[in-house]
């Protein structure tokens, strides 16, 4: 694992890197990854939005900030993600604004359509879901955990969306937005703190 975590790494980007490669890509009407489809950018025009506003509106409790300085270890946070994925952009401005405030984690992102092999150790219920957050130790390169798609809650929301009605629909994106929203990074927060609090 060691080798794959150490190219992604090699290859990974800072958050403003990753937000201007994103931004520099729409001003050629493409998205991140691969593949290339109006979907796709019109999913990255809307993210470069979200993230806009969510850099401006989301904070880290000063609770969260004093759990964060206090861990022992510095980490990075090597996540997996592409320009228009709707998590991504609900979830990575908020990851940027936790590595801010703490002096004991790196943010860096890879992304999926380069970190397949990567990714495919990290699988979600049988799937390469992201964005997929794989916590390392500074010090030594161990892999000490992972964390994602999205916090329980969301992942609730969804399952339960589908139970009802069979599949997950524009109206079912519509509420997973929606929770985020009135969620305001709290779920985030805590989850990815429990993790490396063990």
């Amino acid at each position: 694992m060691k080798p794959k975590v150490a190219l992604a790494l090699f290859h990974s980007h800072s958050y403003l890197e990753f937000r201007k490669l994103i931004a520099d890509l729409l001003l050629e009407g493409k998205s991140t990854g691969n593949k290339q489809s109006e979907e796709l950018t019109y999913n990255s025009k809307l993210n470069d939005i979200r993230m806009n506003h969510l850099d401006e509106i989301i904070t880290v409790s000063e609770e969260n900030i004093l759990k964060l300085n206090s861990l022992q270890k510095e980490y990075i946070w090597l996540v997996i993600a592409e320009g228009w994925c709707a998590d991504g952009a609900q979830i990575i401005p908020i990851l940027n604004k936790m590595a801010v405030a703490s002096q004991r984690i790196d943010l860096k992102i890879a992304l999926k359509s380069e970190n397949e092999d990567l990714l495919n150790l990290f699988v979600t219920n049988g799937e390469n879901s992201i964005p997929k957050v794989i916590v390392i130790a500074k010090q030594t390169a161990a892999v000490m955990g992972s964390w994602g798609p999205r916090p329980q809650g969301a992942v609730d929301l969804m399952q339960n969306y589908k139970i009802k009605h069979g599949v997950i629909d524009e109206a079912a994106k519509t509420d997973l937005q929606m929770w985020y929203l009135n969620d305001k990074g709290i779920s985030i927060q805590d989850e990815l703190i429990k993790l490396l609090l063990g």
